[in-house]
């Protein structure tokens, strides 16, 4: 039998359902994992994706044929039973699961096993083949929770503050700068029930700027149903005792530029899963890196791949020629597809040059252990 799902130059074509997932070249049909920019382009003549993820994708897109599926609902596309399924890793992030004359693919594009009230948490989908990303495919790459990163960054807020100091913290503006808002909402004390129209923060050192790449994507989250704290413009700072206290979200294509320089002597942060490693820090000039990541570790991508329950694993972005040893030489049938994913979020290109890695790390953590599984129960192909 034919595999369902191949690469070919537009994308990850399904034959079986005609339609694409992913695509990277406009096609007739989309099938979308998430709204980052290298899984969902534009210019394909109708899309389908999560309910939770439309905001987002039409935020993204502008005005596209969509039509959504709601988690866990089976619908037909040109005779495949597709299904979305949360994959934790940004609002309405999605696996899809395609089954097809009994056999069962899922196509996983980035996902996260660390759960948080951002966005859905990653649900193990149980399947015959699992296409896995591998961004983070290192023994290197071991998160902290996130309570505890939160934690680290509300230190070095505090401090600068108290040095009249602005905070201004680089990350992506869609997913990486919700996931932190909703977080410090929840160690700070944001006003019950008021947070979603901007509540206040009971404890913060200052007010949080937003630069306006992440202020739209927050006014999405929100319109979902996504409580956040309430944030403000630059323009509404009134003094420089705000300006010293604040904390200061952008992305990173902001730093240097005139928007980040009415902050003055601020100090820069920086959070993502390749702050992990020294150089990274090292050659954006930081004061701090944070590792803080939407996609899943390396005993993450051990622990999810297991749970599929799959006997045949492919890999697309990332890591792929270590993860696809380290599979194999668990016996399983392992191969990569060439994609163009990588670039928009955690995958932006920061990868460290590492040529011959140790891939005989211990396959699992306890820092992510039992949060892979916040999801369904996994349920046996059908």
């Amino acid at each position: 039998m034919a595999d369902l799902v191949v690469s070919r130059p537009e994308g990850l074509w399904c034959e079986a359902g005609g339609f694409f997932i992913d695509p990277w070249r406009p096609v007739d049909r989309a099938l979308i994992t998430h709204a980052h920019a290298d899984h969902a382009r534009p210019g394909s003549r109708r899309y389908l994706c999560s309910a939770e993820g439309a905001g987002v994708l039409r935020a993204r897109l502008g005005a596209i044929s969509l039509d959504t599926a709601d988690w866990g609902k089976a619908i037909d596309v040109g005779g495949v039973r597709v299904s979305f399924h949360p994959a934790g890793h940004a609002l309405g992030a999605a696996q899809i699961r395609l089954e097809h004359r009994g056999e069962v693919w899922v196509v996983s594009g980035d996902y996260r096993v660390e759960a948080d009230r951002s966005c859905a948490a990653f649900e193990p989908v149980r399947c015959h083949v699992f296409v896995t990303e591998s961004t983070f495919g290192l023994p290197v790459y071991r998160w902290a929770p996130q309570a505890s990163v939160i934690g680290e960054i509300l230190d070095w807020w505090r401090a600068n503050a108290a040095e009249g100091r602005a905070s201004l913290l680089h990350c992506y503006a869609f997913g990486k700068a919700q996931r932190l808002l909703a977080g410090l909402a929840d160690a700070l004390g944001a006003s019950a029930g008021t947070a979603a129209e901007g509540g206040a923060l009971a404890q913060a050192p200052g007010p949080i700027v937003c630069h306006g790449a992440v202020e739209a994507i927050n006014r999405v989250y929100r319109e979902a149903g996504v409580a956040l704290p309430g944030t403000v413009p630059a323009s509404a700072l009134a003094d420089r005792r705000e300006i010293g206290s604040a904390l200061v979200l952008a992305p990173p294509s902001a730093a240097g530029s005139s928007w980040a320089r009415r902050f003055g002597d601020a100090s820069d942060g920086f959070v993502s899963g390749w702050m992990q490693v020294r150089g990274a820090r090292r050659r954006r000039a930081l004061d701090r890196g944070f590792v803080l990541s939407d996609h899943a570790d390396w005993p993450g991508l051990q622990q999810a791949i297991e749970a599929t329950g799959a006997g045949r694993v492919i890999v697309t972005h990332g890591y792929e020629a270590v993860m696809v040893r380290w599979l194999r030489e668990r016996g399983l049938d392992a191969q990569s597809f060439a994609t163009e994913y990588g670039g928009d979020d955690d995958g932006a290109g920061e990868a460290p040059d590492v040529s011959a890695p140790d891939v005989s790390a211990p396959s699992t953590d306890s820092s992510v252990q039992g949060e892979a599984g916040q999801g369904a129960t996994p349920e046996a192909p059908r």
